[in-house]
């Protein structure tokens, strides 16, 4: 592997990428939020807890914050479905591009997915740091470079060695891998997957969008790794954008290309590797560029394709599988007459 970037060096292609997007920025104007990520009207909402602090062994010194986002048809004696965000800020914002208690929401009414707890955890920092927020998600203040971007399993003993017991104490979650699915954004993206790739005894559902399975910290060997480790039980949905970060550096003829730090070639290399060895993957490619817009307005349908075959029982005599999803003991939704 190559060694990471020095300070200064990965400080200009930040500013580099930054640049690029904003020139780029009316691709992803084009995606726009749908009726699945908006409030819907007589659709039951969830509760989202404050912001909880998880010490850290993995990482000795650091602090993850987490909050939890519990949907109202949740029953305590029955088994719920996890998954887990990271950058959680960004995918638990009300007004941000993902929106997920929303999304949930409409979709767990709809019996479109399975209850299912969300978590949306930050990336580690030290009590003195600040914590993560839209305008910083952590890249210049926190862990997150090191935790998300790495390949080893020390994110992943975070996850499940030290986050999981804890959300057992106060849920009822299933032990079913496939009942567990964890994704998130750019870094957020391959730290899932790492996450996946090191425990699929846990989590066998990965959502990936922008993934950064670049030369940050070596990410871009994942393809070249798949082919050659035996097959997972992981099913995987990949979304990223034409104009990503291309790799390339200066420009007009003095321009230099980099194939490993290209956002968009890498992650049709994962698609590649994937569906060579058998994986269940899905993918779409939009035109945007490292933004969350895309994947933001098609999250609801990444959502479905992911929780696609939960178990649901199907019984053409039996309509209790077929209904909106109330919460116990609520009245059901009540239907405006039509104006003559």
């Amino acid at each position: 592997m190559k060694s990471a970037p020095r300070p200064l060096a990965a400080c200009l292609i930040f500013l580099s990428l930054v640049a690029a997007a904003a020139l780029a920025a009316p691709t992803d104007d084009v995606y726009k939020l749908g009726p699945d990520s908006l409030v819907q009207p007589g659709v039951p909402q969830g509760t989202v807890t404050g912001w909880n602090k998880l010490p850290s062994d993995a990482y000795p010194g650091t602090l993850h914050d987490y909050c939890v986002y519990v949907p109202a048809q949740y029953d305590a004696a029955r088994p719920a479905s996890l998954m887990i965000f990271q950058d959680g800020q960004a995918f638990v914002r009300a007004t941000g591009d993902y929106r997920v208690p929303t999304v949930f929401d409409n979709l767990i009414y709809r019996r479109e997915i399975p209850v299912t707890i969300a978590v949306f955890i930050n990336p580690g920092r030290k009590p003195e740091q600040p914590e993560a927020s839209a305008a910083d998600w952590g890249d210049r203040s926190t862990n997150r470079p090191q935790e998300y971007n790495a390949l080893d399993d020390k994110y992943a003993r975070v996850i499940v060695d030290e986050l999981l017991p804890v959300l057992a104490k106060a849920y009822n979650l299933s032990a079913n891998p496939d009942d567990r699915a964890i994704g998130g954004a750019s870094s957020g993206a391959i730290a899932a997957f790492t996450v996946a790739w090191h425990r699929p005894t846990h989590f066998r559902k990965v959502l990936s969008t922008i993934g950064s399975f670049t030369n940050i910290r070596g990410g871009h060997v994942y393809p070249d790794l798949i082919r050659r480790s035996e097959k997972k039980p992981i099913r995987i949905f990949l979304q990223d954008g034409l104009n990503d970060n291309r790799g390339l550096r200066g420009t007009g003829a003095e321009a230099t290309y980099a194939p490993d730090r290209d956002w968009h070639a890498q992650n049709r290399r994962m698609v590649a590797a994937l569906t060579e060895q058998g994986y269940d993957v899905n993918f779409t490619w939009g035109i945007g560029t490292h933004s969350n817009k895309q994947g933001g307005a098609i999250l609801p349908d990444m959502l479905r394709w992911l929780w696609r075959d939960y178990p649901r029982p199907d019984d053409a005599r039996d309509t209790s599988n077929r209904t909106l999803f109330l919460p116990a003991g609520s009245a059901p939704p009540v239907t405006p007459a039509k104006t003559p």
